[in-house]
């Protein structure tokens, strides 16, 4: 059974920092593919960051040289830092697991940001 289980979300005033952490159960972590996404209110969900299973990593424009995309393989957790926070952060945040045809979700984890 594939978990992916999500933490570190809550509340957090505006330039503030965060650091989310997604720990995987069920799959050969090292292979994926894994990313975070958000969901604010009334909007669509988008990709914020994402790494490959070789490390490379690509953000969504409005979050590059705030957040930082990490993957510790031997933990089969990735995690998301989150400086310079802005209440337009607020939003639900997944991680995701994808290989091939395979795409897992986590169940979220809210952030806030205001003061």
């Amino acid at each position: 059974q594939v978990q992916l289980v999500e933490s570190g979300g809550g509340l957090v005033q505006p330039g503030g920092s965060l650091r989310l952490s997604c720990a995987a159960s069920g799959i050969s972590f090292s292979v994926y593919d894994m990313g975070w996404y958000r969901q604010a209110f009334g909007k669509q969900r988008e990709l914020v960051a994402a790494i490959s299973s070789f490390h490379y990593t690509n953000y969504v424009d409005s979050v590059k040289g705030r957040f930082t995309i990490s993957r510790d393989n031997a933990k089969n957790t990735v995690y998301l830092q989150m400086n310079s926070l802005k209440p337009e952060d607020t939003a639900v945040y997944y991680c995701t697991a994808r290989l091939t045809i395979h795409n897992y979700w986590g169940q979220g984890t809210p952030v806030t940001v205001s003061s």
